[in-house]
């Protein structure tokens, strides 16, 4: 069975904004360096495709064992503007938890 990142991590997220953030924390610290390897800009544009039109982010947080992913343009024009249901960094940054994990 193929792992996912939300066997390894859990995720904390926000919007501001069209700009969606999200915290992808590693559950223990040999996972981080498969997150890091994991969740990058490449693979999260990949996964939400067009739904996240501007440009993709992450960024390691050594100290912590965290991935910090800033998506721009990901919410439609914004939480309250878009005509997505349920659309907020919330729920895109749970989506997050689906990538497949690398070694």
């Amino acid at each position: 069975m193929t792992k996912i990142v939300r066997d390894i991590a859990y995720v904390r997220s926000g919007d501001k904004g069209d700009i969606c953030t999200a915290g992808v924390i590693a559950r223990t610290p040999q996972d981080y360096r498969a997150l890091k390897a994991s969740v990058t800009p490449q693979a999260v544009k990949a996964l939400y495709g067009d739904w996240v039109a501007g440009d993709v982010d992450c960024y390691s947080m050594d100290n912590i064992e965290a991935v910090v992913v800033v998506m721009r343009q990901a919410l439609g024009g914004g939480a309250t503007r878009t005509l997505r249901l349920d659309q907020t960094g919330k729920s895109l940054g749970y989506a997050l938890l689906r990538l497949p994990v690398l070694d």
